[in-house]
């Protein structure tokens, strides 16, 4: 059923008014024709009686009240599945960006997403090398697993991400990344593409990116569609799939720029009430489920506004994933690549992912010790400045030469290095040695 005009725009959202034949449904597509421009889609999200709010994709600029057809499709956003995404790069509302044309689809699924009875989830073991240390060493990524990078503006997690993204593998399995960018600038999105072609990983590689220029409420769908065709890729193929998402702080202010504009009550720093369900809607759809041999695993990436780790977005995503890797500005003036602050980082999955049968036998033991010692050398730099190194015992001396060795050997990395397990474990085995 078409209808013509609209009673209200708010925003990216319209109105409309004597929806009645058929009654329009929570979550519906529709189509928005409009004079001499092409159509934009749009998602029903409320309804009361006749009335029906629409979130238009595209956003509302050039919308008047009188010069639109509005056709209410009866279905739910899809987005099309085969083999040949692998390699293709798409704009954040799953439309081809790179030329090459449509996806011939073999499925088509909601972007929602589908229901996975609990029971049938497996609990996460083994891991994803991504190459860096401190991650594979510390904060062991594991398959299946949610674990989001907090970082802040002008910290290097776009660096960061593209190259966990080009260094990450799971040996002697098929595997596969989901890149979704949400509000990046054209010169990032160019990095992150040129960077996935110069490291020969771009045919493993699926690509979303939504550009800062494009209307904030595509960022909703966004990660929806690079999490479906992840979730085709991991259950239906048996790839093991890492998701990387960034920056969850775009996606999260365009839901609260539509949630005013929607006239919802806010709740903290203005963002909705239901920014936890919504975030836990995306997160928790990572995993791995019986009958697949393949796995689901997420990294979101998300900018700490005002380098708060206590705003509503860091801390409602520490609810959700199973812990946190913490980028601190510090170690990056320093020039420490990646600049990953252990202490307060963990991943709490780790225990079950690594030791006999995963990395070796010393690996939990090793964390731990590099955890406690780190955590003292902290207490000697604070008790450094009070009292001066000079007047320091021998044992904190050798505290403070750990904690430089440390930092400069095992964290930072040269561009593009990666570093495989053992090699990880055989320098923290080696800085140790010195200490005890």
């Amino acid at each position: 059923m078409t209808h013509l005009g609209l009673s209200q725009i708010r925003g990216g959202i319209v109105t409309l008014t004597g929806v009645t034949s058929p009654p329009p449904a929570y979550d519906e597509i529709v189509t928005i024709a409009i004079e001499n421009q092409p159509p934009r889609t749009g998602r029903v999200i409320q309804v009361n009686g006749d009335t029906a709010s629409v979130l238009v994709f595209e956003g509302t600029g050039g919308i008047s009240l009188t010069n639109t057809a509005t056709t209410f499709t009866g279905k739910l956003m899809e987005t099309n599945l085969s083999p040949t995404l692998l390699g293709r790069s798409f704009d954040g509302l799953g439309r081809p960006r790179d030329g090459l044309g449509e996806i011939y689809p073999q499925k088509k699924r909601p972007i929602s997403g589908t229901f996975t009875n609990p029971t049938n989830r497996i609990y996460p073991r083994n891991y994803i090398h991504t190459g860096f240390s401190a991650i594979d060493g510390l904060t062991t990524l594991i398959r299946g697993q949610k674990l989001p990078i907090f970082s802040a503006d002008g910290l290097p997690h776009d660096k960061l991400a593209a190259q966990i993204a080009t260094q990450a593998k799971v040996e002697n399995e098929n595997f596969a990344v989901v890149f979704a960018a949400m509000g990046v600038q054209h010169d990032t999105a160019e990095f992150f593409r040129r960077t996935f072609e110069e490291s020969g990983v771009i045919d493993r590689t699926v690509m979303y990116l939504n550009l800062a220029n494009d209307p904030p409420t595509e960022r909703i769908a966004t990660p929806r569609f690079a999490l479906t065709s992840a979730e085709y890729l991991a259950y239906d193929l048996g790839y093991h799939v890492l998701v990387i998402l960034t920056d969850m702080t775009a996606y999260a202010e365009a839901l609260r720029e539509i949630s005013s504009a929607h006239g919802e009550i806010p709740s903290r720093k203005g963002y909705p009430g239901y920014l936890y369900s919504d975030l836990a809607s995306i997160y928790e759809r990572a995993g791995i489920v019986k009958y697949s041999k393949g796995s689901l695993t997420q990294i979101p990436i998300l900018t700490m506004p005002g380098e708060d780790i206590t705003h509503p977005i860091p801390d409602l995503t520490g609810y959700i994933t199973e812990g946190q890797i913490v980028l601190e500005r510090r170690l990056w003036q320093r020039g420490i690549f990646p600049p990953i602050n252990v202490l307060p980082s963990l991943s709490r999955l780790m225990k079950d992912g690594i030791g006999e049968g995963y990395t070796t036998t010393d690996h939990p033991k090793l964390a731990a010790k590099l955890f406690a010692t780190y955590a003292e050398v902290g207490d000697v730099r604070a008790l450094a400045t009070i009292i001066g190194e000079d007047d320091l015992t021998e044992q904190d001396k050798i505290l403070l030469e750990f904690g430089e060795k440390f930092e400069i050997g095992f964290i930072n990395q040269q561009e593009y290095e990666s570093r495989s397990m053992d090699e990880t474990l055989e320098i923290a085995r080696k800085l140790l040695a010195d200490v005890v």
